[in-house]
């Protein structure tokens, strides 16, 4: 996945400069607002080299505890040690100011007390600044790895979805199998290189995230022959699957479900069966419609295998798609419909 511009470290690097830049800039921003006197002499060139120095160095006592001391020490509860390391950088820093005023400084005293009367809100500002820094950089780190576990159950749990789908399919397809040998029908053979070329897709193709339209379309295709083959001129067969504008991609063995589930009910003892299917794709959305007659004074005997087709899809759905789908199922004058509406970007 492309890394978002603001996630590079440049741009982490670049904002960290920045924000120092414009913090340690106030004084200065303040001096120019507030002193009107011409006759004023600027500030002195040592003294500036001097502030820019000690602001480096309060910069790397900043990182220091937000990614070693505090880390290391308080959030073990190693609190008389982190109060120690905290005397300790204290007096590095007053160390390294009093080396520094003398290097650029170098015509005036200097004044250890000083340090402490014009740094102390600089150090516990510093100090507050990197605790928080840490809590928010541990939140980030945490909220991501909460996301890459979630995504890792997600793909684990589609993966099993779709792995429900291969033998629900595979044992109502074997079932058209058996009955075409049992009545030794001629079309027992063309059946059997249609369901080669099933598995073929069902094997090597599906172990994508994606898969073109049209494969998924010729899928479908396949599936419905056989069960014409099966059932003959006792179910009419209506389908319309060639309406595809553009080049598209879907989640492989996502609407074959449907599909099953119509012939599954849609036929038997049902007066006139008939199945009507229809998919077409137009302006980056697909439309799927599957109708079927049922027979709604038969209550048949649901077998162990029966609603995994529709729970399964649409489990996926709401996985995959979550709010750019949209599935309709209604059962109305002994017709059961479904309409699913799917952005395909």
């Amino acid at each position: 996945m492309k890394m978002a511009w603001y996630s590079k470290k440049w741009v982490t690097v670049l904002l960290h400069i920045l924000t120092w830049m414009c913090i340690f800039a106030i004084p200065f921003l303040i001096r120019t607002s507030y002193n009107n006197d011409p006759h004023k002499p600027p500030m002195d060139e040592g003294f500036l080299n001097f502030y820019i120095a000690t602001r480096v160095l309060w910069v790397g006592f900043f990182y220091l505890n937000t990614f070693t001391l505090f880390p290391k020490f308080c959030t073990k509860k190693k609190f008389w040690i982190y109060i120690i390391s905290q005397a300790v950088a204290l007096y590095i820093l007053s160390v390294s100011h009093w080396y520094a005023f003398k290097l650029f400084v170098k015509e005036s005293p200097y004044d250890l007390a000083n340090f402490f009367v014009f740094n102390t809100f600089t150090y516990f500002f510093i100090l507050a600044s990197s605790i928080a820094y840490y809590f928010i950089l541990d939140k980030i780190k945490s909220d991501k790895l909460m996301q890459e576990k979630e995504n890792a159950h997600l793909k684990t749990e589609l993966s099993f979805l779709r792995s429900q789908v291969s033998p629900h399919f595979m044992f109502n397809v074997l079932n058209n199998m058996v009955a075409l040998a049992r009545k030794q029908s001629d079309q027992l053979e063309p059946s059997l290189i249609k369901l080669s070329s099933l598995m073929r897709y069902m094997l090597y193709e599906t172990d994508e995230d994606r898969v073109a339209l049209e494969k998924e379309t010729e899928y479908l295709q396949s599936y419905i022959d056989l069960q014409q083959q099966r059932f003959g001129k006792n179910v009419a067969v209506n389908t319309s699957l060639k309406e595809i504008e553009g080049s598209y991609h879907i989640e492989p063995m996502l609407l074959i479900p449907f599909v099953e589930n119509a012939f599954k009910h849609g036929t038997g003892l049902v007066e006139n069966a008939q199945i009507d299917i229809e998919l077409r794709a137009k302006n980056d959305v697909l439309y799927f419609y599957v109708r079927n007659k049922y027979n709604p004074l038969t209550k048949e005997e649901k077998d162990k295998t029966s609603g995994i087709g529709l729970t399964n899809v649409e489990r996926r759905l709401s996985l995959l798609y979550g709010k750019n789908h949209t599935l309709l199922i209604n059962k109305n004058d002994g017709w059961f419909t479904i309409s699913l509406q799917l952005n395909l970007h």
